[in-house]
């Protein structure tokens, strides 16, 4: 019994984490973030998985991530200017922040 509960967890966080990715990249295209990056390879900005990496032990990534979104800002990742995005609610930053940061 315990073990079929263990393994109803697993495929419950496992459809809530694929749920959760595939919501995130609609609002990645609904926000036009996928026409400067990309999950695994840079375009004009970093991939996510560059991203990620960058970010992985810091456990204020998430806040400044999405300040770094909602305000725009440059030189973290060269020259190329990432324009502010003050008019994305902040729940859907969160959510494409997330997103981002679990890429692998």
């Amino acid at each position: 019994m315990k073990a079929v509960i263990m393994i109803l967890a697993a495929v419950t966080g496992v459809a809530a984490s694929q749920t959760m990715a595939a919501d995130a990249k609609l609002l990645a295209q609904k926000y036009n973030c996928l026409s400067c990056h990309a999950p695994d390879k840079k375009v004009v900005g970093p991939s996510y998985k560059d991203v990620a990496a960058k970010y992985k032990t810091d456990k204020t990534a998430e806040a400044k991530l999405i300040a770094k979104v909602k305000a725009g800002g440059n030189g973290v990742w060269g020259q190329v200017p990432m324009p502010p995005n003050p008019t994305v609610p902040d729940a859907d930053l969160k959510t494409l922040v997330q997103w981002i940061l679990a890429t692998k």
